[in-house]
């Protein structure tokens, strides 16, 4: 009980931090943690690329090493060369940009049209994005006297491992609504996101036109873009009173793959 004189407010306001970790609000805990996540992310992608301005001598004999030895293994089996060559052909920045593209035309016929902003808005940042990080690092590709592949442009970070690493998160992302109930069904996208991201980088190192560091750049940067576009389409989701989805295991737009409650043109019921 409060004593004369004394004014005790109805309720107290929450502190920044109480109100980062409570789910009830737009900026709750849920998009507390994928915010952090996707900076936790972008930590070693920066440590990564100041190794790599640096010349970071371990890093670039850990590179040297593992090409000289996929390099070896290619000039001995043609197979294994004509397998990554049509790998990184089919899975790379154009054909998936293409992909992309049409499951974007897609949900502009459903009516889905924030999320197909989203798909193009990851898609766009995380492209330009890596171009100018090869024009600011700068980094020469890998020089072999007996080259299985070519390439041109800058080495860091690889934009086949970058692209297919933002395809594979925004495709998962829009159909895994498809596979909410069905387990083995989201494990059969979660595998072929992964296969496709890493293969596609992995066939970049195989071929010898990339080092494994401008590799492991490209995914890093690939799932901080993804991570990050995804927090903000939640912030969206929280502000406009929809509830809470887990990306993870139904997508960012769970309300896709029902029949009754397609988005309307801004995102809500059509």
């Amino acid at each position: 009980m409060s004593t004369p004189g004394q004014h005790t407010p109805a309720s107290a306001s929450p502190s920044w931090r109480a109100r980062r970790l409570d789910q009830d609000r737009s900026l709750g805990l849920r998009l507390t943690l994928a915010a952090t996540a996707a900076f936790l992310v972008l930590v070693p992608f920066a440590l990564l690329a100041m190794l790599v301005l640096g010349a970071w001598a371990p890093l670039h004999r850990l590179d040297a090493a593992v090409t000289d030895a996929l390099h070896g293994y290619a000039l001995g089996h043609p197979g294994w060369v004509w397998f990554m060559t049509g790998w990184t052909n089919v899975f790379g920045p154009g054909p998936l940009r293409v992909a992309v593209l049409a499951v974007v035309v897609w949900l502009y016929y459903r009516r889905a049209l924030r999320l197909a902003w989203w798909a193009v808005t990851t898609m766009a940042v995380g492209g330009l994005l890596g171009a100018l990080l090869k024009l600011l690092v700068g980094r020469d590709r890998p020089d072999l006297l007996d080259p299985v592949a070519r390439a041109a442009g800058y080495s860091f970070p690889s934009g086949h491992a970058l692209n297919a690493t933002l395809a594979a998160g925004v495709l998962l992302l829009i159909f895994l609504p498809y596979a909410r109930k069905r387990p083995a069904a989201r494990w059969a996208l979660w595998a072929a996101a992964v296969v496709v991201a890493g293969l596609t980088g992995v066939s970049r190192v195989a071929l010898g036109v990339h080092w494994t560091s401008d590799v492991i750049g490209g995914w890093l940067l690939g799932a901080a873009t993804v991570a990050a576009t995804t927090a903000a389409f939640r912030t969206w989701r929280a502000r406009t009173g929809r509830r809470p989805s887990h990306p993870a295991t139904e997508g960012v737009e769970p309300e896709l793959a029902d029949e009754a409650g397609r988005p309307g043109p801004e995102g809500g019921p059509a």
